[in-house]
C-alpha cells in the first residue's frame, strides 16, 4: 500500500491537535459533570442535558444535528457533507454513562472530574464521553476543509442495552449509511500501544429461580431430609463448571485469541486477583477471556445474613452472566445453557430459567483498504504499529451496525486502556493516550479522504 499523506500532512495534522488538546479538555469535564446515567431508577433530566450538550457541540463543528427518541432515550445525529465523490464515515460513540456506585469507593467525586498522575478522573471520563469528544477533535482539526463526508451518531441508552437501536438503525438506517464505521467504544493493548478491536464475545443473561418448597419451614425440626433453595441453588451452579473451572454447558462453540504477549503476571496485575487464589479454565489466558465461553455469577436474592432465621428457604434466584464465543448464535447458546440448568437440578428441584438479555458477538475480517488506512492512522499517531486484539466484554451493538451496514469497514477503537476501570470507581482517562487517539482518528479522516475513491468499497478492496 502507497501511503496517502506525506510526512508533513501528518505532522500538521498532530500539530493541530495537540493546540486544540485544551479546549477539548475543558468540553469533556463538561460532560462529565453531567450525570447522565441512563438506568431508570436515575433522573432521566441529565441524560436529555447530555444529549443537548452533545448536539451544541456538533453544532458548533457546522454539522446540521437533530435529536433523536425511538422509544428509548436520546440520540445525537448529526452530519457534514465532504468533498464531491468523496467518502462518509460515520463515527460513534454514546453520552449515556453506568451508575456511579458507591461514592465512598471513589477518591474524588464521580461526576467533577479531577486530574491525578496524567489521568482524568471522573464517571464517563472514558466510556464514553471521551469518545465523543475524540470525534469533534477530529472535526475540529479539519474545520472548514473536512476530507470526507462524516456523520456523527452518539447513542443515549449503551449501557442499558441499546434497546431502541434497531429502531433507529431501521428509520435512519439510510442516514447512518457509510462506508467506514468508528465505533470509539473500546480499548487499547497497553499505554503506548494502540490497538484495532476485531473480535467481541457476545452475551446471555438469565435468571434462575431454584424452589424445593411451598413455603419457609423450620430448619432444625426438618433439615436432613428436606433440602432448602439456597443449597440447591448453590449446587446447581456449581455444576455450570468443571473442576479445572471451564464452562461444563455442552455444546457452546470455543474460539482462538490471536498470539500477544500476555502473561498470568499481567492478568493478575490488570484484575486484582489476589495472591493464592489460581485462574480458572485450561488452554491460553487471551483465548479464556476473549473468544472463550465464561459464566459468571452476579447477583443472588436470597436472605440476607443479617436477616435471615432459621428456616429451609423455600425459593432463591440467581443472575447468571454467559459470554459466548464472538461466532456464537446467542439464543442457541441460551437454549444450551438452560437445557443444562433443567438437567442439572439437584433433587429434582424445580427449576425456571428466564432470559434476561442478549447480544451477538462480532468478528471482523479486518483486510481491505480501510482498514489499512486505519492501522496506518495509529501507526502515525503512536509511532509504533498496532495489534489486533479480541474483548472478552460484549458491545452488541457493533453486530447490529455489522448487520445493517454489510458493506462498511467497521472500525472498533477506543480511549480506554488497562487501567481505565470503565463501569467501576474511579474511572479514568490517560490524558497522553487521550491525545493520541484524537490524533489517529484526525489522520484517519484524512487518509480515507486521500484514498483514491476506486477503493470505494471494503468488501471489494478485500476480495
Amino acid at each position: 500500500m502507497s501511503d496517502v499523506l506525506t510526512a508533513d500532512q501528518i505532522r500538521d495534522l498532530r500539530d493541530r491537535v495537540h493546540a486544540l488538546m485544551p479546549g477539548l479538555r475543558a468540553d469533556l469535564e463538561a460532560l462529565t459533570r453531567i450525570p447522565s446515567v441512563s438506568l431508570d431508577a436515575f433522573d432521566q433530566a441529565h441524560v436529555e442535558a447530555s444529549a443537548q450538550a452533545t448536539a451544541d457541540l456538533l453544532r458548533a463543528e457546522g454539522l446540521e444535528v437533530e435529536i433523536v427518541r425511538e422509544g428509548g432515550r436520546p440520540a445525537v445525529i448529526g452530519h457534514l457533507a465532504g468533498p464531491p465523490r468523496s467518502r462518509t464515515v460515520m463515527l460513534y460513540a454514546h453520552h449515556d454513562v453506568q451508575p456511579p456506585g458507591d461514592d465512598a469507593l471513589w477518591d474524588s467525586p464521580p461526576f467533577e472530574p479531577s486530574e491525578r498522575d496524567g489521568r482524568l478522573y471522573g464517571r464517563g471520563a472514558a466510556d464514553d464521553k471521551a469518545g465523543v469528544m475524540a470525534h469533534v477533535a477530529a472535526l475540529r482539526a479539519h474545520a472548514g476543509a473536512l476530507p470526507v463526508g462524516v456523520t456523527v451518531f452518539v447513542e443515549g441508552e449503551e449501557e442499558i442495552g441499546s434497546d431502541s437501536l434497531p429502531t433507529i438503525l431501521e428509520r435512519h438506517g439510510e442516514r447512518l449509511r457509510a462506508d467506514a464505521i468508528v465505533l470509539a467504544d473500546s480499548t487499547n493493548w497497553a499505554i503506548g500501544e494502540p490497538a484495532l478491536t476485531t473480535t467481541l464475545r457476545g452475551m446471555i443473561r438469565v435468571v434462575v429461580t431454584v424452589t424445593t418448597l411451598d413455603h419457609g419451614i423450620h430448619s432444625g425440626m426438618f433439615g436432613g431430609a428436606v433440602p432448602d433453595a439456597i443449597t440447591a441453588l448453590v449446587r446447581l451452579l456449581a455444576s455450570l463448571h468443571d473442576d479445572d473451572g471451564n464452562v461444563a454447558v455442552a455444546g457452546l462453540r470455543s474460539g482462538e485469541a490471536a498470539d500477544l504477549p500476555f502473561d498470568e503476571a499481567r492478568l493478575r496485575e490488570e484484575s486484582g486477583l489476589l495472591d493464592g487464589v489460581s485462574t480458572i479454565g485450561s488452554g491460553p489466558l487471551l483465548s479464556r477471556i476473549w473468544t472463550k465461553p465464561a459464566i459468571t455469577t452476579i447477583g443472588i436474592d436470597a436472605p440476607s445474613v443479617a436477616t435471615s432465621s432459621n428456616t429451609l428457604v423455600p425459593s432463591a434466584s440467581a443472575k447468571i452472566s454467559m459470554r459466548i464465543a464472538p461466532d456464537e448464535d446467542d439464543l442457541a447458546a441460551f437454549e444450551l445453557l438452560r437445557t443444562h440448568l433443567l438437567d442439572h437440578a439437584p433433587w429434582g428441584a424445580r427449576v425456571e430459567v428466564t432470559l434476561d438479555d442478549r447480544g451477538l458477538g462480532f468478528a471482523a475480517d479486518a483486510d481491505g483498504p480501510l482498514y489499512d488506512q486505519a492501522r496506518a492512522a495509529f501507526q502515525d499517531a503512536w509511532g509504533v504499529a498496532p495489534v489486533d486484539i479480541g474483548v472478552g466484554g460484549s458491545i452488541p451493538f457493533v453486530a447490529a451496525f455489522a448487520q445493517r451496514f454489510p458493506d462498511a469497514a467497521i472500525l472498533v477503537t477506543g480511549v480506554e486502556d488497562p487501567d481505565t476501570r470503565a463501569h467501576g470507581a474511579n474511572e479514568s482517562l490517560h490524558l497522553e493516550e487521550f491525545e493520541k487517539v484524537c490524533v489517529a482518528e484526525a489522520v484517519l479522516l484524512a487518509r480515507l479522504g486521500a484514498l483514491p475513491v476506486g477503493e470505494q468499497s471494503q468488501r471489494e478492496g478485500s476480495q
